[in-house]
């Protein structure tokens, strides 16, 4: 069985051969993760697309997969795109990478052009940094976040330097999310331009899109997919029709886009979520409901503060001096003043109780 690394060293079939599909997707979404400041040209920078293969640049490794905690198998990656038949002759365009901790903002993006004449524009997901992570957790009680606003702006102003063209979306994790909201929410002669959007793994919305004259315009060319044990892509309300992609590893470890199964050119495709995800993922979104935004907010508040206070600054930091990172996390749970602590505590409660409620549910 391959995966997506795999699948770009051995298919050598170009887009003229075997047309786009949500492999290539994932691909593309996958590299997006990759850091391409001085390489790919922003809006404002006047030099010419990049092509895949000049993006194997010695000097630019280290800045290139910064904070990467599989730097081998990503690079390894890298080098496949810029060899392979399918992808080599596609070039990069209108990258964008805005971190800004007062908004608690991440946001990423690049533009493909591909061989078949149409762009696909690729939205980042959460990088290991405690901001990322606390944007998507933010999901949970603002709509919509910083990086869903910027995803729109984005999408209309490529669309804007691309008149005519045909447009593709997508990402993984956060940027999933991104895709589906920035198609949605586009402008409507920009929106009639997109034949696909893809949302592998993405988290739901808090608020119901769902029943918008915007999302069922749209809905029938958005294509999700979800690993069998889905966490990230399970949470909050979700797009009903899915598909499920079999993984080679286990539990959350599932969400890494390299461990999803591909075989003949297509992805490996189960039957169903498992029913451990299906039921973590029920609890959680009951227990979510049963918070109003000022306590999601705070929720979120008190497990970040936290985690900053564990002297880190992302979560390879964390688990690379793991002996230290506990330590210091349990010294900042200490001193959390008691109303809250009080609150945590019983709120965390209310989630066990689900839990539990659920699984005596299942057994029945």
């Amino acid at each position: 069985m391959e995966n997506i690394i795999e699948y770009a060293e051995n298919n050598m079939k170009t887009f003229a051969a075997k047309e786009f599909n949500a492999v290539d997707s994932l691909v593309l979404s996958k590299l997006s993760y990759v850091r391409f400041e001085n390489i790919v040209p922003s809006f404002s920078d006047k030099s010419k697309p990049v092509k895949m293969g000049e993006l194997l640049r010695a000097e630019s490794f280290g800045s290139m997969f910064k904070d990467f905690r599989d730097t081998e198998h990503t690079r390894r990656f890298v080098y496949a795109l810029a060899a392979s038949p399918r992808y080599r002759n596609t070039y990069l365009n209108f990258y964008i990478n805005n971190h800004d901790p007062l908004t608690e903002k991440q946001f990423s993006a690049v533009t493909f052009y591909m061989e078949d004449k149409t762009i696909y524009i690729a939205y980042r997901g959460t990088d290991s940094t405690f901001m990322g992570w606390k944007e998507d957790f933010n999901m949970a009680y603002i709509s919509p976040v910083p990086a869903q606003k910027d995803g729109v702006k984005y999408l209309n102003a490529v669309a804007r330097k691309t008149p005519r063209v045909t447009i593709r979306v997508g990402g993984h994790s956060k940027g999933g999310n991104l895709a589906v909201y920035s198609a949605v929410k586009c402008d409507q002669r920009v929106q009639k331009r997109i034949i696909n959007v893809y949302n592998h793994d993405g988290p739901g919305f808090k608020d119901n899109i769902f029943e918008t004259t915007e999302f069922l315009r749209i809905k029938n060319r958005i294509h999700t997919t979800l690993p069998e044990s889905s966490l990230v892509g399970m949470l909050l309300q979700h797009h009903a029709d899915y598909f499920v992609i079999k993984s080679c590893k286990h539990g959350i470890k599932q969400h890494d886009a390299f461990s999803w199964n591909v075989e003949n050119g297509d992805f490996s495709y189960a039957q169903k979520i498992s029913n451990g995800a299906l039921l973590r993922s029920k609890s959680l979104n009951e227990w979510l409901n049963l918070l109003d935004d000022k306590k999601r907010k705070k929720i979120i508040d008190v497990l970040f503060d936290v985690l900053e206070k564990s002297e880190n600054d992302s979560f390879v930091d964390l688990s690379e001096e793991r002996d230290k990172s506990v330590a210091s996390i349990l010294s900042a749970i200490k001193n959390i003043d008691s109303e809250t602590k009080k609150f945590v505590l019983e709120t965390v409660k209310e989630l066990v109780k689900l839990s539990v409620k659920n699984i005596f549910i299942q057994l029945k």
